[in-house]
């Protein structure tokens, strides 16, 4: 059996929404230093609704092909959808990640969730702080 599935190896050789939107309503970066992988999500946001989304990321495929996946699952959905994105529906998008890898699912979803509170911040939208967990690292992602 293949260590990476053939989606995650499309998102990683042919990855989506790669760039930045210069002038972004909402920016998310996140990294760990555990596996040097870094994200940086920037949203642009029409009525509430994720109209466009782009990332730069730094880090291994399976980090990139995350960053990838995860854009394409909230672009078009209104902020709501976006952040309830997991880690764990980005993984099942990619049809599956090694073990060792899902960390990279936890960054693009932690990145998401990042640049939305910078919008929500930037827009002086209530918000409450349980949506916003920040768990510091990923002991948790590594089993």
């Amino acid at each position: 059996m293949a260590l990476y599935s053939e989606t995650v190896m499309d998102h990683f050789r042919n990855p989506r929404n790669v760039g930045v939107i210069e002038d972004a309503d909402g920016v998310g970066e996140v990294g760990n230093a555990l596996c040097g992988d870094i994200m940086k999500i920037y949203l642009k946001i029409e009525d509430g609704i994720v109209s466009d989304v782009k990332f730069e990321t730094f880090g291994c495929g399976s980090a990139i092909a995350s960053s990838s996946m995860a854009t394409e699952l909230i672009k078009g959905k209104p902020l709501s959808e976006a952040l309830q994105l997991t880690n764990q529906a980005v993984t099942k998008a990619l049809d599956g990640l090694p073990a060792h890898k899902l960390h990279c699912s936890v960054l693009a979803e932690e990145a998401i969730r990042a640049a939305v509170k910078d919008y929500y911040d930037r827009q002086g939208i209530a918000y409450d702080p349980k949506d916003f967990p920040d768990c510091g690292s990923c002991e948790g992602c590594h089993g």
